[in-house]
């Protein structure tokens, strides 16, 4: 059976993590890809998402204060709909859209690594970039609990820190004046700030890191929930400063232009080459820690619906417990979809999936837990309400513009529920091994 340390991380670390997941994934990955759907209003749509996010954490709060775990969603949801499909199913679209989620930050550690040398035309560093950072958080997160959480307590310092730094310095220099940001925008339609409103749910979507090691945190009844507010609290705040200096030093087309590396472009006008080197380096930290927080925590929910009996589960003749394996299929899965898609489709990837798992939660609440967890049918209502708002946004702008990520996306939904339903009626006694 998988080794849940109880008691391992503190209000702190687990503030570390989410935070360490959300910046990594949020402002160095999404903010040029957010611009480019919401154009004028992409701040905004930081601040929209901010507003889902935190309707949306209402029923992961609810349900760790009643049953923290360390396997998290997957806890949440067996509650909700039992040893079913369902479970299995919406547990996968969370892992795979973490996965995602780290691939998207490892090629964004690839992309502004290269900012800092002369990386024209070779393209192809930045996916072998990506995939040594997932070689590196492989060999961070085998140290165990105690190296992580002091691996992001460092990390979540030197981030919160240097970006609030780097921003307000931003914004200084640009005079307060957002000559990108406009409340009556030339370019901006609502399904576009909706489109984009979905892709910033990703930027805070780390939350969830937290419920995934609910059970390793101290006073977990109390904590689990602490930690998600203030994780949530200090990313907004962060975001909304990076992303107003952004606009002061940067017109929306040179923001779309650089969107993947669009912090070091906006540092350049600033403090010229010195800051687009510390801008670098800061996007090394918060990517290289976001990854090792993310996989930390998605390996032990992978590790959980193993025990579960709600996934198969091979050893490959690898040592070790099941822990170890599920981190080693994360990285594995992550490296291949660094090498294999670039940081548009893997965004678009994990908004669909993860959208689609969060209005899971939420109904399974509010049709089955309701009561026994008291929430509020109003919000639990209000949250689906959200996420159905902009996800059919996304999927029509996608539509529209990259119809590749809806078939992939199709073909990746039919590939888990239809998979999970094979395995929970044929193939359980086949295909998991017994410990």
């Amino acid at each position: 059976m998988s080794d849940y340390k109880e008691s391992s991380l503190t209000l702190g670390g687990a503030v570390a993590m989410g935070t360490g997941v959300m910046i990594g994934a949020g402002i160095f990955a999404l903010t040029g890809q957010i611009a480019e759907l919401a154009k004028e209003w992409f701040p905004f749509a930081f601040l929209t998402a901010a507003i889902i996010a935190s309707f949306s954490s209402y029923s992961y709060i609810k349900m760790s204060n009643a049953y923290p775990s360390a396997g998290g969603i997957a806890m949440y949801l067996k509650k909700a709909y039992g040893k079913s499909t369902m479970t299995g199913a919406c547990a996968l679209l969370m892992y795979f859209s973490m996965v995602i989620n780290e691939s998207l930050v490892a090629r964004t550690f690839g992309t502004y690594t290269l900012q800092a040398f002369d990386g024209s035309g070779k393209d192809w560093l930045v996916p072998l970039l990506g995939v040594s950072l997932l070689a590196f958080a492989f060999l961070i997160n085998i140290l165990g609990n105690k190296f992580i959480q002091t691996f992001s307590y460092i990390m979540a310092f030197i981030k919160i820190g240097g970006l609030a730094l780097l921003a307000l310095g931003g914004l200084w220099v640009s005079g307060f004046t957002f000559e990108s940001v406009s409340v009556a925008p030339e370019d901006t339609n609502l399904m576009g700030f909706l489109g984009a409103t979905a892709l910033g749910i990703l930027a805070y979507k780390g939350f969830t890191t937290i419920t995934n090691s609910g059970g390793e945190i101290k006073k977990p009844h109390k904590n689990v929930s602490r930690a998600i507010v203030i994780s949530l609290i200090i990313c907004v705040v962060i975001y909304l400063l990076v992303c107003f200096a952004v606009a002061g030093n940067l017109s929306i087309g040179e923001i779309i232009k650089a969107k993947d590396y669009v912090l070091a472009e906006a540092a350049r006008p600033a403090y010229g080459q010195w800051g687009l080197w510390i801008t670098v380096a800061f996007a090394i930290a918060a990517t290289a820690s976001g990854v090792i927080a993310s996989v930390f925590a998605v390996s032990r929910m992978l590790a959980m619906l193993t025990d579960m009996k709600l996934v198969p589960h091979k050893h490959f003749g690898m040592p070790g417990d099941i822990q170890k394996h599920t981190l080693v299929y994360t990285i594995v899965i992550a490296m291949v979809l660094t090498v294999l898609f670039d940081l548009s489709r893997i965004a678009s990837l994990g908004a669909i999936f993860y959208i689609i798992m969060d209005i899971a939660v939420h109904w399974g609440v509010f049709r089955y837990l309701r009561k026994e967890v008291k929430a509020n049918s109003l919000i639990l209502l209000s949250a689906i309400a959200l996420d159905l708002l902009v996800l059919t946004a996304f999927l029509v702008v996608k539509f529209r513009e990259d119809q590749l990520v809806i078939w992939s996306s199709l073909v990746g939904l039919a590939f888990i529920f239809v998979g999970e339903k094979f395995f929970l009626r044929y193939g359980k006694e086949a295909l998991t091994e017994s410990e």
